[in-house]
């Protein structure tokens, strides 16, 4: 098996061009004081705010804008913990990735209970959405076990771009006051029909990046012959 802490990264995000550098001027600008550890605890405070965020729309729809900063938090914290530790070189592999995704875990708990509990969307295909999600995280944690690769992105979507289409999802069920869209003998809000495309997507990438990987394993990782004695 790989050691996780000499795994290769790869992170072929659609916004990669445009959030390295803005990553690395910060990680440059930050105080001394501020440490990843910090930066982890912002992220997770950010994961907070969008979980209150969408709850507290059953009293008013204008907390969805707390979300809507959840979001910009989350991603603050969360993209900058690793990008600090890696620019002053104080990186702790193990302890930094176990700390980093299981931070994560409960970050996509509770955004996604937080959208279910909300009062736009299902929280049935708001939780088919974190199954889906957490899916997708497992297939690239095994990835790194059997091919020593972290891959962040899949068809050039990654975090950053998945809290772009939250926080523009947001944007336009407020304007819209979530229209219910019909099909047939089922009704659906316009939050939870934007939900069912990215459920759709998760489910039909976790399978798709499952069969390309045994598909690339069975070629490189060829069977034992067994000798008998």
């Amino acid at each position: 098996m790989s050691e996780m802490s000499n795994h290769k990264r790869e992170v072929p995000m659609l916004l990669g061009a445009l959030e390295r550098p803005a990553l690395k001027w910060l990680s440059e600008h930050m105080p001394a004081w501020v440490t990843p550890n910090i930066m982890t605890i912002i992220g997770m405070v950010g994961s907070l705010m969008i979980f209150a965020g969408y709850f507290l729309t059953n009293y008013n729809e204008s907390y969805i804008w707390l979300a809507c900063a959840g979001f910009v938090v989350n991603w603050f914290g969360d993209s900058l913990d690793g990008t600090i530790a890696r620019y002053r070189n104080i990186q702790r592999p193990k302890f930094g990735f176990y700390l980093d995704h299981a931070i994560d875990v409960a970050a996509q708990l509770l955004m996604f209970t937080g959208i279910g509990l909300s009062i736009y969307a299902s929280l049935n295909l708001a939780l088919f959405a974190l199954i889906g999600y957490m899916l997708i995280s497992i297939l690239s944690y095994l990835a790194i076990i059997t091919s020593n690769v972290f891959r962040i992105a899949y068809i050039s979507l990654g975090p950053t771009e998945m809290r772009l289409i939250a926080i523009a999802t947001n944007i336009i069920v407020f304007y819209t006051h979530n229209p219910i869209i019909k099909l047939h003998a089922f009704s659906f809000t316009l939050f939870d029909t934007i939900l069912i495309f990215i459920i759709a997507l998760l489910y039909g990438g976790a399978l798709g990046i499952m069969i390309l990987k045994l598909i690339e394993l069975n070629k490189s990782d060829p069977a034992i012959k067994w000798e008998k004695k």
